[in-house]
């Protein structure tokens, strides 16, 4: 039996899960349809708010898939064997992730024919181009290294000497891909939310808190033993990695309000101290070493980048108004079946990978770096 076929194989709980992943793509699918013929009218952007949760669920995943280098960069660079069991793992997150950032923006562009004017006519002077270009680079970098990974853990062997330098090129590329997002928004002048340097390294740090916290809890849900080690050093990471996003987020506040100028301290409405307050809660259980801290963790920043940035930049408008946003029911379910396609991407990756480290689990881990 091959390792996918093993992978592929599961219980009624197993199979009832991929029934309901598939029931809300199917769904996704449909809403998707009418959004394409109706256009965006059916979501609940505007003139005033032309980005809404489709970008804001694009920004939290680039970050995801960025987070990678914190299992990447210790394995291979520096030989931290604690990482063997899941560096494989980080590699195979951040391909489902570039995937689900990539539909976010395909349901964003209303026509999704309009997406290859940006591979046909390339424009170097566009931040666009080259968000996707990175986007498309790190992917690439990704499946060929776990792929060779994966051929290497079914084989019994290390990893291909070559893939050596596509791991070392992957790690800049993936701080590249978040630092590109996070100019997206840094360089628009009318922004004022936005409009910061310490956009892009908030960027980074909610990525590196966001993506061991996941990487935590898809471990305990596939139950997969990554060990002791490799668990406490996650979670440390997970924990620096949030308390610098909270400091950064901190002195957003202090510089919006002591200025004393409106436009910057509009945009902290209701749901952004909301997020805020889920942001300084994670952190307090990370801290405190809570066995919650991972949820709390990825929950907040879900919150914090993935519904309220997006919509926080446009309040006010450069003209000054302020124009509520509220997703429609469409855009949700298009949402929903996003987060679907990622979670059956990462269930039959993760289970394939896992399958394979126990048809080698007489071996003992090699790394690439020894």
């Amino acid at each position: 039996m091959t390792v996918l076929a093993k992978a592929m194989l599961g219980g009624r709980a197993y199979r009832w899960w991929l029934t309901a992943l598939a029931a809300a793509i199917v769904t996704g699918v449909l809403l998707w349809l009418r959004q394409w013929h109706q256009g965006l009218a059916v979501t609940g952007m505007s003139r005033d708010v032309a980005w809404g949760l489709y970008i804001g669920q694009f920004t939290f995943f680039v970050g995801v898939a960025a987070s990678a280098v914190t299992v990447v960069l210790p394995y291979y660079l520096h030989a931290w064997r604690a990482f063997a069991r899941v560096v494989i793992l980080g590699e195979l997150l951040a391909i489902a992730s570039i995937v689900v950032s990539l539909l976010f923006v395909l349901v964003d562009m209303g026509r999704p024919d309009r997406l290859l004017n940006v591979l046909l006519h390339p424009s170097p002077s566009s931040l666009m181009f080259w968000d996707m270009l990175a986007l498309a680079g790190y992917l690439a970098l990704n499946v060929i290294v776990a792929r060779a990974a994966l051929a290497a853990e079914i084989d019994g062997a290390p990893p291909a000497t070559w893939t050596r330098g596509l791991v070392l090129l992957s790690i800049p590329w993936a701080v590249s891909i978040h630092t590109v997002t996070a100019f997206l928004y840094a360089g628009l002048a009318g922004r004022p939310f936005w409009l910061t340097a310490a956009m892009a390294p908030r960027f980074l740090a909610s990525a590196f808190a966001a993506g061991p916290a996941l990487l935590i809890l898809l471990c305990g849900a596939f139950r997969y033993d990554i060990g002791e080690e490799a668990l406490c050093k996650l979670r440390l990471v997970m924990t620096y990695a949030m308390t610098a996003n909270v400091f950064l987020a901190l002195m957003e506040v202090f510089t919006a309000f002591y200025s004393g100028i409106p436009g910057h301290a509009a945009p902290y409405s209701s749901w952004t101290w909301l997020s805020g307050g889920f942001a300084a809660a994670a952190l307090a259980l990370a801290l405190g070493r809570s066995r919650y801290a991972p949820a709390a963790v990825f929950a907040s920043l879900a919150i914090d980048k993935g519904v309220v940035l997006i919509p926080a930049g446009f309040i006010p408008s450069p003209s000054g108004a302020v124009t509520p946003y509220i997703p429609t029911a469409v855009e949700l379910g298009i949402v929903l079946a996003i987060w679907s396609v990622g979670a059956l991407l990462v269930t039959i990756l993760f289970r394939v990978a896992i399958a394979a480290r126990e048809l080698d689990a007489g071996a003992s881990p090699q790394c690439l770096a020894s």
